[in-house]
C-alpha cells in the first residue's frame, strides 16, 4: 500500500486506521490523509522572501565566523600551546 520510507508511509497507515475505526462505529465519513514533505511556494514574492530571509542569516553568520577562529588562535597564544 505503500513504500518503505516513514515519510510516506505513516500518512498511509493513519489513514488505514482511521478510515477502519470510523466503519467500526458505523459511520458514513471517511478521512483523507496526505502528505507533502517539502513545502512548496507558487508565489515568486514568497521565494524571493525566503531567500532574502535565508541569505540575512547566512551574512550575519559569516560575519561572526572569523572572530572566532581569531579568538581561538590568541587562546592558544596565551596557553602557548
Amino acid at each position: 500500500m505503500c513504500s518503505a520510507e516513514t515519510i510516506n508511509c505513516f500518512p498511509v497507515l493513519v489513514n488505514i486506521l482511521s478510515n477502519t475505526f470510523l466503519r467500526l462505529f458505523n459511520s458514513s465519513a471517511r478521512i483523507r490523509v496526505w502528505s507533502e514533505p517539502f513545502y512548496t511556494t507558487q508565489s515568486p514574492e514568497v521565494k524571493s522572501n525566503i531567500f532574502y530571509f535565508c541569505l540575512g542569516h547566512m551574512l550575519i553568520l559569516a560575519a561572526g565566523l572569523a572572530p572566532q577562529f581569531a579568538v581561538s588562535s590568541m587562546e592558544d597564544y596565551k596557553v602557548k600551546s
